[in-house]
């Protein structure tokens, strides 16, 4: 049997005294790979800002492999080993790409740990061995990601959140990226949560998907469920064959 590891229950969460997220329940277990899909506006990156307690959350509860902490501070949340990749400004441009993995790894304890979790990046990325004492600015988008995916595993998480990863990048930098995720969930183990707008690439990847419409789950079921649901295809996600 699954465990669970991540529980959301009837959620309602926004910014100010807006609510965005209305009334929302899923489930994450264990080893998951989770796609959220929906049209722009739908709530996505509100979802993954309340689990990391980056929003205000006027109703319901999550909880972390059975501890409530939807009031969390995010920083208390980050201990508990849930890391995340924001869309935006997800390295440190004017700092190395060494000092933004170091940098990842401060809630990681133990400098044998460190330099084991830094070894892992490295095999994971290799590209950024060859580029450690470059600026991370001077970076492609896509190494980018790389670095930012990697300095997010420094801290050694069991959940991985992402947000929006393969934005603006170009087609084959976008599908190293999600090759990489693969390899991150097989080899690693992490559970992941993964935002994104190419639904038909992040339903491939994914054992589970959740379909987010105007901040409520409107489906909910194996990828194969919503990618044969010519209702789901037609009202919220468009034409998933391109």
């Amino acid at each position: 049997m699954q465990k669970a590891m991540l529980e959301i229950k009837h959620l309602v969460s926004g910014y100010g005294k807006m609510a965005i997220i209305q009334d929302l329940s899923f489930t994450v277990f264990e080893g998951d790979l989770v796609a959220i899909v929906g049209p722009n506006g739908s709530g996505k990156s509100t979802l993954v800002k309340s689990i990391l307690g980056l929003t205000n959350i006027f109703e319901g509860s999550i909880t972390f492999e059975g501890t409530e902490m939807s009031a969390w501070k995010t920083e208390r949340i980050v201990k508990m080993k849930v890391g995340y990749v924001p869309q935006l400004a997800n390295v440190f441009p004017d700092l190395t790409v060494a000092e933004n993995l170091e940098l990842g790894g401060t809630t990681s304890k133990g400098r044998e740990r460190k330099r084991q979790l830094h070894e892992r990046v490295m095999k994971l990325f290799p590209r950024l061995q060859a580029k450690s004492k470059q600026k991370a600015g001077l970076l492609s988008g896509g190494e980018r990601q790389m670095l930012a995916i990697g300095r997010a595993l420094m801290a050694d998480p069991k959940l991985l959140i992402l947000d929006e990863p393969t934005a603006a990048l170009a087609p084959a930098a976008a599908e190293q990226v999600f090759q990489q995720l693969m390899e991150i969930r097989r080899s690693l183990g992490v559970t992941i949560i993964l935002v994104e707008q190419n639904a038909r690439k992040a339903l491939a990847l994914a054992n589970r998907g959740l379909v987010l419409v105007q901040g409520k789950n409107a489906f909910e079921g194996s990828p194969d469920q919503i990618s044969n649901d010519k209702d789901i295809i037609r009202l919220f996600l468009g034409d998933l064959s391109i």
